[in-house]
């Protein structure tokens, strides 16, 4: 009984992302930015202060500014071909 309650709870933490078998995820299941340069402008992530980031699909994403952010959630499809 025990073993089956294990199973299922480890089943069913997979499915909701929340712990990975691969180990190139983060805490939470989310994946690292591999990048050191804004996504939407190809910029230093600290160039306009901080950088700001979002989690996208399982994948974070920085950005050097909120107005890159913004234009990053209009088309996100553009920019992730970067990545």
């Amino acid at each position: 009984m025990k073993t089956n309650t294990l199973i299922l709870l480890a089943t069913l933490l997979l499915s909701l992302g929340l712990v990975s078998c691969a180990g190139t995820s983060t805490a939470g299941g989310v994946k690292p930015y591999p990048l050191k340069v804004c996504l939407v402008t190809g910029n230093a992530l600290d160039s306009m202060g901080g950088p700001v980031s979002t989690v996208y699909n399982g994948q974070e994403i920085k950005f050097c500014c909120k107005p890159c952010l913004k234009k990053f959630e209009a088309n996100p499809a553009k920019y992730l071909s970067k990545l």
